[in-house]
């Protein structure tokens, strides 16, 4: 009976093994792109400091691909506030999102562990 039970705690603990790493590289992921998004937002911010200095009169271009675009001060300022909130609600997606993954990582951690237990004490 013991050589059932050992394959059967040796298949959960591999998939339970899996579902960890594969998590703990979602997490990783999900940092990376909050890093960039944030990295981004902190670009429009500076973009949009830098064009509140200037006159109202000046002439703006914004960067569509390689070329670039005459637009009024005031579109300008509109894109880039929509650009910060759509950054913001990402950031916080990806937050919850890594917060469930981490919370997954600790559940796979606890279940191995039981596992680990369960089998000391058999």
């Amino acid at each position: 009976m013991a050589g059932p039970v050992d394959l059967e705690l040796k298949k959960a603990f591999t998939e339970l093994q899996v579902k960890m790493i594969d998590t703990q590289q979602k997490v990783k992921l999900a940092d990376l792109q909050i890093d960039q998004l944030t990295l981004v937002q902190k670009r429009a911010k500076v973009t949009h400091a830098g064009i509140a200095k200037v006159p109202d009169n000046t002439r703006l271009y914004e960067g569509v691909g390689r070329m670039f675009i005459l637009q009024p001060k005031e579109e300008i300022n509109n894109l880039l506030t929509v650009k910060q909130k759509t950054l913001e609600e990402k950031i916080k997606e990806l937050e919850q999102r890594k917060v469930y993954l981490e919370r997954s990582v600790k559940e796979a951690e606890d279940n191995i562990r039981e596992m680990l237990l369960s089998r000391r004490t058999q």
